[in-house]
């Protein structure tokens, strides 16, 4: 104790402290702001290869730029966190080595903990390598629409780890990569609305189906949805029969997730065409037969007189 309030110890501390300040201070000060400039360089670099990539996209005849944007947007991303997370394992090395810390030992126990560990880490090695042959293999990208084992939403986020997913309500779904047994994704490359037109029994299905393909040829020649169809309606013909319908399946490609928005204009179109034709869009009904009439009578069932109950 009476050493600690010596004269002596004093003076070689401050010493020893001004000596760290001139000689090892300067190198820290070095290392920490060397961090920041690569850290920063790193987000301005990916930004820049960005809108660098996107813009050779956007100019090749060639290339989809959506899609080009969605794979490009997705790689830059999982490349800046990985460089991100070396730089900040290289500084913290420095950090300890400057301050006198041999990292030797450190470097060789995080080799036996990292094999000690490795069994106990499976998952999450499996989730890494997963997502690395989805991201490979161009599965699905970020802003996509897909359904992810059942649960459909906009990818807003892939990782090596995980994929995040939000539906249309908002919630958020979290995927581990090794253990997605499915996906399905709903907008790579191309598009479709897939159409199940039901008319009644009475109508002539080839006026019908006239009237199909002429609201789609028209849809296809507006300004507003020109560019989202890439081609002409499919009307496909009969599909089924239904117990008060003939239903006609038609289908529309579109440009990736524009589906639903021509889907929508296509059937306020298809409404319009078909009061303007007289067409009957049916509505379930029931055929009485009653004694021994021929000529069944048609109505809805809520609507039968007492004396037919």
């Amino acid at each position: 104790m009476e050493h600690f309030f010596s004269e002596e110890f004093w003076a070689k501390l401050i010493d020893s402290s001004v000596n760290w300040v001139v000689t090892e201070l300067p190198g820290l000060l070095i290392i920490i702001i060397l961090y920041f400039v690569l850290f920063k360089l790193i987000i301005l670099s990916s930004r820049k290869l960005k809108k660098f990539l996107i813009s050779r996209a956007e100019k090749s005849n060639d290339t989809d730029t959506e899609e080009a944007t969605k794979r490009i947007n997705t790689l830059a991303n999982i490349t800046a966190k990985t460089l991100k997370i070396a730089l900040a394992v290289i500084f913290v090395m420095l950090i300890l080595q400057k301050m006198g810390v041999n990292i030797g030992p450190i470097l060789a126990g995080v080799g036996i903990l990292g094999l000690a560990i490795g069994f106990g880490v499976q998952e999450l090695i499996r989730d890494i390598i997963s997502g690395f042959f989805i991201i490979l293999e161009n599965h699905v990208r970020t802003g996509d629409v897909a359904v992810i084992d059942g649960k459909g939403g906009v990818v807003e986020n892939i990782e090596l780890r995980t994929i995040t997913l939000r539906d249309m309500s908002g919630t958020v779904h979290v995927f581990q990569n090794g253990k997605i047994g499915t996906i399905s994704n709903m907008t790579k490359d191309w598009s479709a609305i897939v159409l199940d037109i039901g008319v009644a029994y009475k109508e002539d299905l080839n006026k019908v189906m006239a009237i199909i393909k002429q609201v789609g040829d028209e849809l296809k020649e507006s300004p507003e949805f020109a560019e989202n169809i890439i081609e002409p309606i499919e009307v496909m013909g009969l599909n089924d029969f239904g117990d008060s319908e003939l239903t006609i399946r038609a289908r529309i490609k579109t440009r990736p997730i524009k589906q639903w928005a021509v889907g929508r204009e296509y059937r306020k179109r298809l409404k319009e065409a078909f009061d303007n034709n007289n067409i009957e869009i049916p509505f379930p009904h029931r055929t009485i037969y009653w004694g021994d009439e021929i000529n069944p009578l048609k109505m809805d069932i809520d609507k039968i007189p007492d004396k037919l109950k």
